[in-house]
């Protein structure tokens, strides 16, 4: 059985493309319930965000399934306007596509190394597509390990520690100095993305208050409304500022916003009480000299880059060590999948086992028709357990083939053996049934044609 993956990314496709191959709501139903309808393709999950599109399947067939995923987003860039979208489309298969989910649920392969946001968006992509029914045993152990593959990775090692973000930088270093940002006053100068990033990682902190100061008096309440914060008239500026522990100013203003005489004023009607202030602007918002005054702690965009270079080369230490998991945890579920892949045989071998088991004890119980209801039963579960007991060595090596070298001989020499009919996947792909065909030759009894296996 393959696994199948079939994207794009970041990395292989400008935003214009992926925002239009996204899928959210409605459309992610109807795109599995579509995905659901292409031949031999038996799972699919959808895993849709605003940096990659990535659809994963599993089917007995290779080339015919990743040729109608691809088929699948082409169509629907053209429906959208989009030409060219197989350009930046990826496959993998296998292995590959194992390793491709452990490092995007590890944050690896994210614009930010190491975020764990994409550790719940995975999660949602799994429950949505389970709840279609588009999810069978093979999606199901994948996605759940690679949930515990994400896990791993964030408790085991140190990749999303340390801020990689000025926005989120600022905010770690608010919490360092406070060491608990709950029950402490923000203000917030100025309503664009920078600033309603660094407030949501402020909410996130756990601050009690967030107030948007901005030009436009409407975007600082549209702003504030969303985090439950006020939002201000600049002209009120300084009154807030007098009440706030902390201040990130990001305007984009050409000029300064907040001067020395600002917060002269401010820190006399504060009684001394300090003040932090995050100038993440560029130019910047916050006069240097305010960082003279007493109790007035000023850092800027130097600043806080500098800490997050440091922190992105710590991270990128870390990676290291979350590859070496991807790596031991993407060979545990290889070997569970070649496990899978030799039930059928234990089924079979097993089925005929039964098989004479039941007709030898019929034959011989109607020799003995003297026999009660209790000896009957006696012989018959003496049967059963020598057949257990004689098919259980067996049974384990056949697993332990799964994950050799030579597994596929080994197999293939158990279903000659016991002339196991059906003992395999007939469904295997033409691609692995050709190449293996010249060492299976030797295999094959006189006259007869050696079975593929997937």
């Amino acid at each position: 059985m393959h696994i199948i993956l079939v994207g794009l990314n970041h990395r292989t496709a400008p935003v214009e493309v992926r925002e239009r191959l996204s899928f959210s709501g409605q459309g992610l139903l109807d795109a599995l319930g579509q995905l659901r309808q292409v031949p031999e393709l038996e799972e699919a999950v959808v895993l849709s965000t605003c940096n990659r599109t990535e659809l994963y399947a599993v089917s007995p067939q290779f080339h015919p399934v990743a040729n109608a995923l691809k088929g699948f987003l082409d169509t629907r860039g053209r429906e959208l306007g989009l030409s060219g979208v197989s350009e930046h489309l990826y496959v993998h298969h296998g292995q590959e596509a194992v390793s491709h989910l452990f490092t995007v649920v590890t944050g690896l392969d994210s614009m930010i190394l190491g975020e764990t946001q994409i550790l719940g968006q995975i999660k949602e992509a799994y429950v949505t597509s389970a709840d279609q029914g588009a999810v069978g045993k093979t999606l199901h152990a994948l996605f759940s390990q690679a949930l515990t593959v994400g896990k791993r990775a964030h408790t085991e090692t140190g990749i999303s520690h340390n801020a990689v973000s000025v926005p989120y930088a600022a905010v770690e270093l608010a919490r360092k100095v406070f060491s608990n940002l709950g029950g402490r006053k923000v203000l917030i100068l100025g309503a664009g993305e920078m600033a309603d990033l660094t407030a949501r990682h402020l909410v996130q902190a756990g601050v009690s208050q967030i107030t948007v100061a901005n030009r436009t008096y409407e975007k600082a309440v549209a702003m504030a409304q969303q985090y439950a914060g006020l939002g201000v008239r600049w002209d009120d500026m300084e009154h807030w500022l007098e009440q706030a522990d902390v201040v990130i100013s990001s305007t984009g203003a050409p000029n300064l916003v907040l001067t020395r005489e600002h917060l002269t004023r401010a820190m006399s009607v504060r009684r001394g009480r300090p003040i932090f202030l995050f100038d993440i602007a560029v130019p910047r918002d916050i006069d240097p000299e305010c960082s003279r005054l007493e109790n007035v702690f000023l850092y800027d965009i130097d600043d806080l880059e500098a800490a997050v270079a440091a922190n992105l080369r710590e991270r990128k230490r870390e990676a290291r060590r979350v590859e070496r998991i991807i790596e031991e945890e993407v060979a545990r579920f290889d070997s569970w999948l070649k496990t899978q892949d030799v039930v059928p045989l234990i089924r079979s071998l097993r089925d005929k086992a039964d098989a004479v088991r039941k007709a030898e004890l019929e034959r011989a119980l109607a020799r003995l028709p003297e026999l009660g209801e209790r000896e009957r039963s006696v012989i018959e579960a003496m049967t059963v357990t020598l057949v257990n007991k004689l098919l259980n060595d067996p049974t384990l090596r056949i697993k332990e083939f799964a994950s050799a070298s030579q597994g596929e001989l080994y197999l293939e020499a158990v279903t000659q053996l016991f002339n196991l009919e059906g003992g395999q996947d007939r469904n295997a792909s033409e691609d692995k049934t050709e190449a293996m065909s010249p060492a299976l030759e030797g295999l094959a009894p006189q006259g007869g044609a050696a079975h593929g296996r997937r």
